[in-house]
């Protein structure tokens, strides 16, 4: 298996096939680079290079029990495009994982980051406060934690109803799909999807959105129930500098599976403007 061994010793593992430009997978909690198959093998046959990696204590990257939080992870996302030499490349981020690619482009990227795509993302920040009164109230993420902590084989289940629409009226439930999200997750270290509750949820991302000047394009379902539309998508473009938003009436949280067809189109078109 491909891994890298960051500083503090974390191997971090990812998959990298293919030859032209690179674009960069950055998958959403509690999942791994798994999560990316419909458009890792779209990419793969449209000419490019495509890479996706399991964040630490996710998949097939170390158990550690430290560095859950967005600092690290974007230390380790610039470990792996170091380690590749990747250049003008183009970071996919879906929900935790639009956290961690923004904010890698905003920190560490200089130079290597062409553009962003931000897919169901977490930005620009989540939680509840003062400073974001129409945010997600600490008790929903209590809750989360709450889950993970004590029953998580039976709570990430539960969890793919809302995640992928099919608590909806007249969804067609793929059991393939929820048993893949299921088996992604309990392939992951349970502190740090535990930990990783608070990088998703509390990091603000505000001044990674303000500081890139380099095209992103947002891409959200307004029938997301994991990451509201309105807590993250308008607020997020209206920060970035050179941002486009696409919004998708009735679409999940999970739409780059479940609506694959639709966001590699839109991804593609993006990608070679």
């Amino acid at each position: 298996m491909s891994k890298i061994t960051v500083k503090d010793g974390t191997e971090i593992y990812y998959k990298d096939w293919g030859t032209g430009q690179p674009l960069f997978f950055h998958h959403g909690w509690p999942l791994s680079g798994d999560d990316w198959d419909a458009q890792m093998m779209f990419f793969l046959k449209e000419g490019f290079r495509v890479i996706a990696h399991d964040r630490r204590g996710h998949g097939r990257s170390s158990q550690t029990s430290e560095g859950h939080n967005m600092d690290t992870y974007a230390a380790d996302v610039a470990a792996v495009t170091e380690a590749l030499d990747l250049r003008d490349a183009i970071h996919i981020g879906h929900s935790t994982g639009g956290g961690e690619a923004i904010h890698y482009a905003a920190n560490l990227g200089k130079g290597r980051v062409a553009k962003v795509v931000l897919i169901s993302a977490v930005t620009p920040i989540m939680v509840q406060s003062e400073s974001n009164p129409d945010g997600v109230p600490m008790s929903v993420f209590d809750e989360i934690r709450e889950g993970t902590g004590a029953h998580r084989s039976q709570f990430y289940q539960d969890l793919t109803m809302p995640f992928y629409g099919y608590n909806r009226e007249g969804a067609k439930i793929s059991q393939g799909i929820r048993d893949n999200w299921w088996r992604q997750g309990m392939m992951g270290g349970i502190k740090a999807h535990y930990d990783g509750i608070k990088a998703f949820s509390e990091t603000d991302f505000r001044e990674d959105l303000k500081s890139v000047d380099i095209p992103v394009l947002v891409l959200h379902g307004e029938d997301d129930q994991i990451v509201p539309y309105h807590v993250s998508a308008p607020k997020a473009v209206a920060l970035l500098k050179n941002g486009k938003l696409i919004s998708y009436p009735g679409f999940p949280h999970g739409m780059p599976t479940t609506e694959a067809d639709t966001i590699n189109k839109d991804l593609l078109a993006f990608i070679r403007s």
